[in-house]
C-alpha cells in the first residue's frame, strides 16, 4: 500500500514540476529564438556587425544579472511565505518587489546610459566600429525601467506557481521584435513571396535598428506584466503600501545581496573573459559572439528546471516538510541530467549547422564549431551544478554559490586564459578549455553539497 501511494505522489510531483517548468523553457525557447533570428539579422550587415552588438553583450549579461539577483531574493522569501500558507506576508513581498522595480531601475538607467561610451573602450573593441558599439548599446539600455518590471515581476509570478503569464507576455514581446526588427534593420525593399511581389516599408537604420526594436519591445513587455502583477489574485499588491518596510527588504536583500555578488563577480569575468577574446581578432569575436548565441539554447533544459526547483524547494522549506524536500529534489536530479545529455548530444551533431545560420565565413563556421562540440560534452556536469544551486536558491542559500563561482571564474577560467593567450599565444579554442575546466569544477563542489546535504537548512537544524 505504501508502494503505490508513494509512486502516486511521485506522479504528482512530476507533473507538478513539469506544468511549472515547461511554460519557463517555452518563454525561454522563444528569447533565444529571437536571439538567433536578431544575430543572423545583424550577421546579414557583415562580420563587423556582428562584433559591434556581440562586444558588449557581457555588459549587458552584468546588468541583467543584478536585477535577476535582486528577484532571486524575492522569489525565496515569496515561495516560502506561501509554503507555509503566509499569502497577507508574500502580498507584502510583491509591494516591496514593486518598490525596487522602480528604485533598481532608474538607479542602473542613469549609470548604464553614463557609462555607455566608455563600454566598447573597455571591452578592446576595435575603434573602427567603437562609436555603432557605443550607440547600440545606449539605445538598447534606455527602458532599463521597464526590463527591471520584466525581470522581477516575472521572477514574483514564477515564485507564487504562475509559469504561463511571463511565458504569454514573453511570446508576445519576441514577436514584437521580430516584427520591428524587420523594419528598423532593413530599408524599404521589394519582397517575392509565391510569386508575388509587393514593397515592404523599412527604416534601413542597421545595427541601431535592431536596438530600437528591442528597446520598444522591452517597454512593452514590462508595461504588460507589471499589469498582470497588479491585477493577480494571489500576489497582487494592489492596496499594499509602496513605501519600503525593512522586516521584508531586509530578509531578501540577504539573500539577494550574496547572489548579487555571485553574479557580479561572474559577470566581470565574463567581462574580462570577451575582453581577452576580443583582443585576439576579430574573427575569434564574431566565432565566440555566435557560438555563445548557440549555447544558449541548449540550456534551455536546466535553467528552465532550475526555477520549477527554487519554487517547490522554497514551499517545502516555508512548510517545514523535510520528507517533501528529500522526493522533490531526488526526483529533480535525474530529470535534470537526463534532459543536459540530450541537449548536449543535439548541440555536438548540429553545431555546424546552427553556425551556419548566423555567419557564411568557412573560418567563423570551422572555428565555431569546435568549441561548441567542446562544450556539448560537459553539458550534464553543468546542468547538475544548475540544479543544486536552484535548491540553494529556493531555501535562500546564496553564499556558497557566490563562493564556488566567483573561485571558478577567476581562479580556473580568467587566469588560465590569461595565461594561455598572453603568454603561449593559444587562441579561442584554449580560452573554451578553461570554460570548461571552470565547469567542472563547479560541478565537483556542487555534487559535495549535495550530497554532504550542507545546503539544506532543514536538515541542519534536525542535526542539532
Amino acid at each position: 500500500m505504501f508502494k503505490k501511494l508513494f509512486k502516486h505522489y511521485n506522479k504528482e510531483m512530476l507533473l507538478i514540476i513539469w506544468t511549472l517548468a515547461w511554460p519557463t523553457m517555452l518563454e525561454q525557447l522563444m528569447q533565444t529564438a529571437v536571439q538567433y533570428i536578431d544575430t543572423a539579422m545583424v550577421g546579414s550587415l557583415g562580420t563587423q556587425a556582428t562584433a559591434a552588438v556581440g562586444s558588449t553583450s557581457t555588459i549587458a549579461w552584468l546588468v541583467g544579472s543584478t536585477i535577476e539577483a535582486i528577484s532571486i531574493g524575492f522569489l525565496a522569501f515569496i515561495s516560502q511565505s506561501l509554503g507555509a500558507n503566509n499569502e497577507k506576508a508574500a502580498k507584502h513581498a510583491v509591494s516591496q518587489a514593486a518598490f525596487m522595480v522602480f528604485l533598481v531601475g532608474s538607479l542602473l538607467t542613469v549609470v548604464v546610459l553614463g557609462v555607455s561610451p566608455y563600454v566598447p573602450i573597455w571591452m578592446q573593441v576595435d575603434p573602427a566600429i567603437q562609436q555603432m558599439a557605443s550607440m547600440y548599446f545606449f539605445i538598447l539600455y534606455t527602458p532599463l525601467l521597464f526590463r527591471a518590471s520584466s525581470i522581477i515581476f516575472g521572477t514574483v509570478l514564477r515564485a507564487a506557481g504562475d509559469t504561463r503569464s511571463p511565458m504569454k507576455i514573453g511570446i508576445l514581446v519576441n514577436v514584437v521584435n521580430i516584427i520591428l526588427n524587420f523594419i528598423f534593420i532593413y530599408p524599404t525593399r521589394s519582397v517575392s513571396i509565391f510569386g508575388m511581389s509587393f514593397t515592404v516599408y523599412g527604416v534601413g537604420m542597421g545595427v541601431l535598428g535592431a536596438a530600437v526594436a528591442s528597446a520598444i519591445s522591452y517597454t512593452i513587455g514590462g508595461i504588460l506584466i507589471a499589469y498582470v502583477v497588479y491585477m493577480h489574485p494571489r500576489v497582487s499588491f494592489k492596496g499594499e503600501s509602496l513605501k519600503p518596510d525593512m522586516q521584508i527588504l531586509k530578509p531578501c536583500m540577504k539573500v539577494a545581496f550574496p547572489n548579487m555578488l555571485q553574479r557580479f563577480g561572474t559577470c566581470l569575468g565574463y567581462v574580462a573573459f570577451a575582453s581577452i577574446i576580443n583582443s585576439i581578432g576579430e574573427l575569434s569575436t564574431a566565432a565566440h559572439t555566435i557560438a555563445n548565441t548557440v549555447e544558449s539554447a541548449f540550456y534551455i533544459p536546466g535553467y528552465g528546471m532550475e526555477i520549477a526547483a527554487a519554487t517547490l524547494v522554497g514551499n517545502a522549506y516555508g512548510a517545514k516538510d523535510e520528507e517533501k524536500m528529500k522526493d522533490v529534489t531526488s526526483m529533480f536530479i535525474p530529470l535534470e541530467v537526463g534532459l543536459m545529455i540530450v541537449s548536449g548530444a543535439l548541440l555536438f551533431i548540429f553545431a555546424p549547422s546552427l553556425i551556419r545560420i548566423f555567419s557564411k565565413s568557412s573560418d567563423v563556421i570551422a572555428l565555431g564549431t569546435t568549441v561548441l562540440r567542446m562544450v556539448a560534452v560537459s553539458e550534464p556536469f553543468y546542468g547538475f551544478s544548475i540544479i543544486v544551486e536552484g535548491f540553494m536558491q529556493g531555501v535562500g542559500n546564496t553564499k556558497i554559490p557566490f563562493v564556488y563561482n566567483v573561485v571558478g571564474m577567476w581562479c580556473v577560467r580568467i587566469v588560465g586564459t590569461f595565461i594561455c593567450v598572453h603568454y603561449f599565444g593559444l587562441g579561442l579554442i584554449s580560452a573554451w578549455a578553461c570554460m570548461i575546466a571552470h565547469n567542472m569544477l563547479i560541478f565537483v563542489l556542487y555534487l559535495y553539497s549535495y550530497i554532504s546535504r550542507h545546503w539544506n537548512p532543514l536538515y541542519k537544524e534536525r542535526m542539532v
